[in-house]
Order: C-alpha cells, then sequence, then structure tokens
C-alpha cells in the first residue's frame, strides 16, 4: 500500500482507476501515462487533480498496451484518432520496456513529435544516456514524497501540456 493511500489522500476503488480524466471536464489536451504500478497512476492522477493541470488522461499499464493505444490496434482500434500531446513513460514494465517503448515512437515517423518524458525510478547513468540517445525530451525520477510529485506533475504539465504549445 503506498503512502499517499495510508494517508488517506486516496481511496482504492477496485483494482485500478484507468484511464482516470478530471471529473466533467472535456479538454483537448491529452496525457498517456504508461506505468504497470498501480499506485503510480493513482498518485499521478492524483497530483494532477490537486494541481493546475487540466487535461485528458488516458493510462497504458504496459509497454505493449502502450504501442497498442498509439497505434490504434487490438483493443485501442476504435479509438478516436489524434496522438496525445505528452507521454509519461516508466522505464521498468513487463512484456515491452521503456526503452523499447521509446525506441518505436521516435522511430516511427506519425509518431516521433509526441513528446516523451520517462519518468522512473531509475537512477543509473546508463539509463539516462541510452533514452537521451534514443530522442526522449526528458528524464525525471519520480520524487519520493506526494508535495514533490504534486509539484513535478504541475511543472511538467506547464511545460508540456499548456495551451499555447498544443495548439
Amino acid at each position: 500500500m503506498s503512502f499517499f493511500t495510508r494517508q488517506g489522500i486516496l481511496k482504492r476503488e477496485g483494482r485500478h482507476r484507468a484511464p482516470c480524466f478530471l471529473k466533467g471536464v472535456r479538454l483537448s489536451r491529452h496525457l498517456l501515462i504508461v506505468e504497470d504500478n498501480a499506485h503510480d497512476v493513482e498518485l499521478a492522477c492524483a497530483a494532477l487533480e490537486l494541481s493546475n493541470v487540466q487535461c485528458k488522461v488516458s493510462v497504458a499499464r504496459d509497454g505493449a498496451e502502450a504501442l497498442d493505444f498509439l497505434s490504434r490496434r487490438g483493443a485501442y482500434a476504435g479509438r478516436p484518432a489524434g496522438q496525445p500531446d505528452l507521454i509519461l513513460l516508466d522505464l521498468n514494465m513487463p512484456r515491452v520496456n521503456g526503452h523499447q517503448v521509446l525506441c518505436a515512437i521516435k522511430g516511427d515517423a506519425a509518431l516521433r513529435e509526441v513528446p516523451v518524458v520517462i519518468f522512473t525510478t531509475s537512477n543509473l547513468s546508463q539509463d539516462r544516456e541510452a533514452c537521451l540517445a534514443c530522442g526522449a525530451d526528458d528524464y525525471l525520477l519520480k520524487p519520493e514524497g506526494f508535495a514533490e510529485f504534486v509539484t513535478t506533475i504541475n511543472q511538467l504539465g506547464r511545460r508540456w501540456l499548456t495551451a499555447d504549445r498544443c495548439a
């Protein structure tokens, strides 16, 4: 159980609340979170709700699901056209890891312009270097505390999801 759930900031409703959306708000900006840890997804959604970032959020639970989402295939064949304005990508995931997802995105002419921010617990210099060499737009370590997490998500939103950037 995460620190944030223990503190009563989040209420678990079932196994996983994905995708999460700002309640009752229809927005054109779109964030794709690629994360296999359900607690980290809940934390990111809670941080978005508490920050000034207002966007639609979709969640892929691993790299294979993210590639299906972006390519509109499999379970996502019927999703509306268009790509997210930002992808928040974890590195350590089952089936297809974040490195593989990043290289697939940046190697695809239809996807390479979508900003990808690596959001991970890995502080290994070789991971950072490999991601930046493959085309990651930024590489950030996941903060340990909730306040820092909200601040980081807020800064990411202001940098990558502002109205003028997405227009």
